[in-house]
């Protein structure tokens, strides 16, 4: 273990100045995301999603952003989940995004609420059938006795459903609106460049901050 303490990484990918960022932080993150894709970034659509309880203690856990425009990030998951159950609580979450090729993470707190029905549903029917049938069949965060009950759960639901399962009541989408972004570069000595925005009376307030 004392390894770890020896790691080291020096960081001379790119650069990131407060002159040339857009004045749109949504417009930044859609070059930037283009550009983990070019880069063959693995799942560059993975990111952690941070909420906390009532008592104000946090939980984070990688999910999959499915959308991304001027309304703000979209991820599916469990209504019932531990997020579904403590984004219900405290509708505010944080985002990361790390893209480690380009050297490069994404920071991201806003207000988050659950997306139409409608819009659940057309998300959700795009989904291969066995996706949709593990909506039905997992109590997402619920403890279960083993796997043989989840095999057990899928087989039931496959046979109740076959290939075209509806979405159930417990399953859906949220999409957080964003209210801060800050942008990370990695730079050389541990400079790094971090580029930050703030919502203020509708309006993007760009500062940069200390690494």
């Amino acid at each position: 273990m004392d390894s770890i303490a020896q790691l080291r990484k020096n960081y001379t990918f790119g650069q990131l100045t407060e002159t040339e960022v857009p004045s749109d932080p949504l417009a930044l993150f859609q070059v930037w995301f283009d550009q983990a894709i070019q880069a063959e970034c693995p799942e560059p659509n993975s990111m952690t999603l941070a909420t906390a309880d009532v008592a104000g203690n946090p939980s984070a856990r990688i999910v999959l952003l499915k959308g991304a425009d001027q309304n703000g990030f979209t991820f599916f998951t469990n209504y019932g989940s531990q997020k579904g159950r403590e984004l219900a609580i405290r509708p505010q979450a944080a985002l990361l995004f790390h893209w480690h090729e380009l050297e490069r993470q994404v920071r991201i707190k806003g207000l988050v609420e659950r997306v139409s029905a409608s819009e659940s549903d057309e998300y959700f029917h795009s989904r291969p059938a066995a996706s949709r049938i593990g909506a039905w069949a997992s109590p997402q965060s619920a403890e279960i006795p083993d796997r043989e009950f989840l095999e057990q759960s899928e087989e039931k639901f496959k046979s109740e459903f076959g290939e075209t399962p509806p979405r159930p009541e417990h399953w859906g989408g949220y999409r957080l609106h964003p209210t801060e972004i800050e942008f990370w570069q990695g730079r050389p000595s541990r400079l790094h460049d971090r580029i930050h925005y703030q919502l203020e009376n509708s309006a993007w307030r760009i500062a940069r901050l200390a690494p």
